[in-house]
């Protein structure tokens, strides 16, 4: 299946994307058999309660409101962005199985101020839900921005939609003074069996009037090239927000997922004046249990001494004002 026809880059080979010059992310099925069967998940609660918020329809500073897992609210300089935005029951393409919501929205979908922009990273069902986003077209109608080839999956489940597609590094405009710029991500791509790679995954950028935000989507972290480049040609975010879950076991994890302790270099690379995890606690994607990673940020921030508070584990709902640098 070909989402993306064009030309040949560092990345892509004229049919699959890929990770220059890095670990290969893609897992035979005998590796997912080795997974299922010799290793064992933790047990995690059914259900966690979240202290839903209703947010101001718009900020004019820098604001940050977890919805959960990898769907943020950044409210910019009056702009309003989501990330990644799902607010179904199930991560799956079914509606019946795959991994089910443990802890609900820590925004109420008809909670929602008028959204503008959403970024879409890549076309994991975890990042990019097509119920999820008809229903923010229906609503809200907004620009929807991702990488190469996820425009033919989102404008097939929602025609009409306002979709701008980019390859890493392009910067698209998406406000007065305000712009995203696709950046590149250790990952891999697949809706399906046989489209594995067939079109791109990225983080964001996105630079606002009112402050900075790197939204990294998914990631591993590899040699961690990327992340030093990223500072070289685009500066310090104010903010990072960061993946801290779904990296166990390491050995089939390592070169998709970052886990804390990656998380705090990455933060450490990009030289950012703070950082929010994301991406955990939500849906159980991988074995390990739902606090751990909270617990290994704060541990991983300990030995790098890093004052906690520069990058909380947020939970659905948590709400952060950031002041940019003077």
């Amino acid at each position: 299946m070909r989402y993306y026809s064009g030309e040949l880059s560092d990345h892509f080979d004229g049919e699959r994307f890929f990770n220059p010059d890095q670990q290969d992310s893609d897992r035979s099925f005998g590796d997912v058999l080795r997974w299922k069967f010799k290793e064992k998940p933790a047990a995690w609660p059914a259900s966690v309660a979240v202290e839903a918020v209703v947010p101001q329809p718009r900020v004019e500073g820098l604001r940050i409101t977890i919805a959960g897992h990898a769907s943020v609210l950044i409210q910019a300089a009056g702009l309003n962005i989501l990330t990644d935005p799902v607010w179904s029951e199930r991560a799956s393409p079914f509606r019946f199985a795959g991994p089910q919501r443990v802890a609900p929205p820590g925004i109420a979908f008809d909670d929602l101020p008028p959204i503008d922009v959403v970024l879409v990273s890549h076309n994991h069902y975890d990042h990019l839900d097509v119920a999820t986003l008809k229903r923010l077209h229906d609503a809200h109608n907004p620009l929807i921005i991702t990488p190469l080839g996820n425009d033919a999956i989102i404008k097939q489940a929602v025609p009409g939609a306002r979709v701008a597609v980019g390859d890493w590094w392009d910067g698209l405009p998406i406000g007065d003074g305000a712009e995203a710029i696709l950046v590149p991500a250790y990952h891999w791509s697949a809706r399906g069996l046989r489209d594995r790679r067939c079109a791109l995954w990225s983080g964001f950028w996105v630079r606002t009037p009112a402050g900075t935000v790197y939204f990294a989507g998914d990631t591993g972290y590899n040699d961690g090239a990327i992340f030093r480049e990223m500072r070289l040609r685009l500066g310090s975010p104010d903010v990072a927000l960061l993946p801290i879950g779904a990296y166990a076991p390491r050995w089939f994890m390592r070169a998709q997922h970052i886990d804390p302790d990656e998380a705090v270099r990455i933060m450490t690379d990009l030289e950012a004046r703070r950082a929010i995890a994301i991406h955990w606690g939500v849906f159980q994607l991988t074995d390990e249990p739902r606090e751990e990673p909270r617990d290994r940020l704060h541990a991983a921030l300990a030995r790098a001494g890093i004052d906690a508070a520069r990058f909380p584990a947020a939970e659905p709902g948590a709400v952060v004002d950031i002041i940019p640098a003077g």
